[in-house]
C-alpha cells in the first residue's frame, strides 16, 4: 500500500530524506507541468520547477495538513510563478534602455516565444489570473471548486475566468484566421 502524501510530507517536514524523496519522485511531474502552464516556456517551466524543489523542504514546515498536500503544492507552485512574475517585471524594467545588449536580448526571447505551439503563445497573451486558472482546471485536471481553493477565490470567480477565457480564445483565433 502506498504511503498517503500528507503522512509523506509531515515526516519530510521532519527531517526525512526519504519521504521527501518520495514526494518528490511522485510530484515532480505534475509541479513541472502545473510551472510549463502558468509560464507558457519549457526553459522557464524548469527553472520555476527547480526553485521550488529547493525551496520546497523549508517550505514543507508552513505545511498544516488543513488542506490535501496536492492542493497546497498547487497553491506553492501558482504562488512560485507569482514571484518570478514580478521579478521579471522589475528586472526587465531595470534593463529598458540597456541599449544593443538588451534588444538582441529580447528579440532573441520573441524568437523562442514565437516557436512555441499557437495554444502556449495564446494563452500567455492571457492575463495571469485567467492563465493560472486555465492551468489548473484544464492542465492540472482540477475541479473548479479545488481550483477556487489554490487560488482562494469563489467557485464562481473560477467559472466566470473560464467562461472568460474561452470567449478571449474565440476572440484571438477569429483574429488571426483560425476560425
Amino acid at each position: 500500500m502506498q504511503t498517503p502524501d500528507e503522512a509523506l510530507a509531515s515526516a519530510a517536514a521532519n527531517g526525512d530524506r526519504e519521504a521527501f524523496a518520495a514526494l518528490l519522485g511522485r510530484h515532480y511531474g505534475r509541479i513541472h507541468g502545473l510551472a510549463f502552464r502558468l509560464t507558457g516556456s519549457r526553459a522557464e517551466a524548469e527553472d520555476l520547477t527547480q526553485d521550488i524543489c529547493l525551496a520546497l523542504p523549508a517550505k514543507l514546515g508552513s505545511w498544516r495538513g488543513e488542506a490535501r498536500f496536492t492542493t497546497w503544492l498547487y497553491r506553492v507552485t501558482v504562488n512560485a510563478a507569482h514571484d518570478r512574475r514580478r521579478r521579471d517585471f522589475s528586472r526587465n524594467r531595470a534593463a529598458d534602455g540597456w541599449g544593443d545588449w538588451e534588444v538582441n536580448r529580447r528579440a532573441g526571447n520573441a524568437e523562442q516565444a514565437a516557436t512555441h505551439d499557437w495554444l502556449a503563445v495564446t494563452m500567455t497573451r492571457l492575463s495571469p489570473e485567467l492563465r493560472d486558472t486555465v492551468a489548473l482546471t484544464l492542465g492540472e485536471d482540477l475541479s473548479q471548486k479545488d481550483a477556487a481553493e489554490v487560488l482562494g477565490v469563489s467557485e464562481g470567480t473560477v467559472a466566470w475566468r473560464m467562461s472568460e477565457v474561452k470567449k478571449r480564445l474565440r476572440e484571438m483565433a477569429r483574429a488571426e484566421g483560425m476560425l
